[in-house]
This record gives C-alpha cells, structure tokens and sequence, in this order.
C-alpha cells in the first residue's frame, strides 16, 4: 500500500514555514489531526478535523480506521522526536506513512545557545516526573528538557538548588521559531519566575556546590545514598553484581527480593532506556525503594508488591534477574529462569550456608560461574585502625542459552 498517513512537523511560524511537500500533504488531506493548537493553524475551510484525545491510543485506533483516505496529522517539530510518530510507527506500517520533519526543539536550542547537539543530553518532562532529572546531574553536563507546563523551570530549579547543584544555570526559550519567541536566564539557586510560557524549551549548564556530593552512573553508588533498614547489597558486591548481570541499553530487569532496590536503581542510572522491577514482599521496604527511586533519578521504577514466585506471575519477560532474596524458596529460581529471555543473565547473591548449598545443587544442574566476594573494610580500632570484614558473599552467574545445561 503507498502512504495514505502522512505526518507533517510544524514550528510557531505555522504553514508559512513548511517546505513545498509539507503544505502539499496539508493542503491535500481530507482529515486534518492535530492538538488544538495545530488545527488552529490552518484556517477553517470544512474539511473533517480531528483533536488528540485522551488517552492517545484511542486516537490511534480511530486513525486506523481512515486507512485508503488522505490524512495529515501535525506534530510540533520532528514528530519522531518524543513525538506522536513514535507512537504511530510502533503501531502502522512504515510503508503507509510519510514522515514530514520540521526542526525539533533541540535543534533550535542548540542553534540559539551554540551548543553541539550530539554533547547535549536530551529529555522530556511532558507527562514524566521531574526527578528524571537527578540521574543527568554531572558536572559540566548540558541538558535540554522540554517542559511539562510552565512551572517546569520553577521547579527544576528547586530540585537542583535542593540536590546541590543551586548554581547551575538555566536559559527558557519559549515559542521558538514564532513572533512570540522569549529567553529568560539565571542560576537555579536565585531563580525567580514562577510560571514561563507552557510551550518551552529548558537549558540547563550543571554546577555543582563546592563540596556537593557526585553521583555517577557507573555502579557502586555509596551505600550512604540508600535509604535501607540493613537489607542492601553492599557497595562493592553491587558493583561486582552490576557488572555481572550486564546492563545494556533498553533491557528490563528483575530486582526479586529488591530490599532496598539498590540493584535496581543504579541498572536503571546506567542509561536512561534501561527498566526495572522490584519485587519485594515488605511494605517498609518498599516505601525504601521507591523514595531511592525518586532520590536518585529513576521514578519509573516498577514496584511489585510480594512475594517471589507468586508475585513474578504475568511480568514482562526480563533480559536479566538479580536473586538478591529467596532463592531458597521452592520455585522462585524455576520461575525466574523460565521467564528469561533466551541469552539473558541470571546473579544470585548468598550469605548463608543454606543458600550457598542451594547455589551449589542448581549449579550442578545448570552450569554457570560461582564467584566468592570477601570485603573488609578499615574501620577504628581504638585510636589505630583493623581491617572489618563484611559478610562473605558467594555469587552465582549464569547466561541462558550459552552456559546452561538442559
């Protein structure tokens, strides 16, 4: 089939800035689709219209009942760009579409700032939670963020001055590319402007406070960043589990007997495609995980309330499992590792001599590596020092579908 949908980006300047094709598939169309403010740019003319609805995915589907007409939806700037053609191209054939791009919000940031697009990191807030923002907290990083509303900079700039880093700076530029087009700038820290335009665009240039606390993406975030009631895996065995589970880009994993979610959180700082679920069957510790979520930059962490396997019934498929809890527990290895995905990784950590005999028993079965990891720390030993030794951990790693035995 040609492409009956064509999806068109336009700025501020409306149809007087789209290239000869864009206005063609806007001229051409029987049904206009579009946000209020879309439709609003071209002029009435008795042509069938409609407006996105909520949720989006009714829309989509009524879309698809226009399939052999002429429709043009309209985006704002690139539609593929946390844009609706995202959204309809995980949904329609490519062959039926015809994408349109106008320059995106970021390309026209980046034009009035003099920033190189590929050094930005880039994220949205529309609809998403502020605390997003935590995990791109990196000195010297450049960050643009499209705005949820007009309160966006207003309470970016709380977040920061609250996170230290008050004297990061922050430019809005609001309706860009149109008539009205503005820029207000100043330091989160002295910020002052309660509300911007809701249509905006936020920079922020990250300064730290002398003395601030840093927290990279690499893994072995200091315990001291968890809130926990002692069940944690400890920084250096968290480390060592994050590298063996793998975190690749866009993967789920399975945090099963999360404790504090501390596994779960920094997989999901190591990139911000990377998902989680947390299984855990205490309410106290759940409280822990999902303020750990928010505190650190990962509010979309699932949370799953319960107790493994019971609880892993109807989960999406994980690319990788962490058995921080419970493996002794008849049934939740078997669950876990049927539900994984071919080639996915599966780390369980023991401390006890019961759960390290059940470590041994399925690694005769399965196969797979068995690591011991034995940290001590130097703590005060009146007025000299002696080495501290954390609990022994024996940690077993097993690839599906590479090391497994039938």
């Amino acid at each position: 089939m040609s492409p009956w949908l064509t999806i068109v980006g336009i700025g501020e300047e409306g149809l007087a800035g789209l290239g000869p094709a864009a206005r063609a598939a806007v001229e051409a169309a029987e049904v206009l689709i579009g946000g209020e403010r879309h439709l609003a740019m071209v002029p009435p003319d008795g042509r069938e219209r409609l407006a996105w609805p909520s949720p989006l995915s009714a829309l989509v589907e009524r879309i698809e009942s226009f399939r052999g007409r002429r429709v043009c939806v309209l985006a704002t700037g690139d539609p593929l760009c946390y844009g609706v053609g995202t959204t309809l191209t995980r949904r329609l054939p490519l062959a039926e579409l015809r994408i349109l791009p106008a320059p995106s919000a970021f390309s026209l940031a980046c034009a009035r700032l003099g920033w190189s697009l590929p050094e930005v990191d880039s994220l949205t807030l529309h609809g998403r939670p502020l605390a997003l923002l935590r995990a791109c907290l990196q000195p010297g990083a450049r960050l643009l963020v499209l705005c949820d509303d007009g309160t966006t900079p207003a309470r970016a700039a709380a977040l920061l001055s609250e996170a230290g880093w008050g004297p990061s700076r922050l430019t809005v530029l609001e309706h860009m590319g149109g008539e009205r087009e503005g820029r207000l700038e100043g330091t989160a820290e002295a910020w002052s402007q309660a509300r911007v335009a809701d249509f905006a665009t936020l920079a922020i240039e990250c300064r730290p406070e002398p003395g601030a606390a840093l927290l990279p993406r690499t893994p072995g975030l200091p315990d001291e960043a968890f809130l926990s009631d002692g069940q944690l895996t400890k920084r250096e065995v968290r480390a060592a589990t994050l590298a063996a589970l793998a975190p690749v880009p866009g993967q789920l994993l399975w945090d099963v007997g999360a404790g504090s979610g501390s596994v779960a959180v920094e997989w999901m700082r190591c990139d911000p495609r990377n998902r989680a679920i947390a299984v855990e069957a205490k309410a106290e510790r759940r409280a822990f995980v999902a303020e750990n979520a928010e505190a650190l930059g990962t509010p979309k962490l699932a949370i799953v309330a319960g107790r493994a396997p019971e609880a892993l019934q109807g989960l999406e498929a994980p690319d990788a499992v962490f058995l921080g809890g419970g493996i002794d527990t008849a049934g939740v290895f078997e669950a876990a590792w049927a539900a994984l995905k071919p080639g996915g990784r599966l780390v369980a950590n023991v401390v006890t001599l019961e759960g390290e005999a059940r470590l041994l028993a399925l690694h005769a079965i399965h196969g797979g590596e068995l690591v011991r990891l034995a940290v001590s720390r130097a703590e005060p030993v009146g007025p000299f020092h002696g080495w501290r030794p954390l609990m022994t951990v024996t940690q077993w790693r097993l690839s599906k579908g590479r090391e497994a035995r039938p």
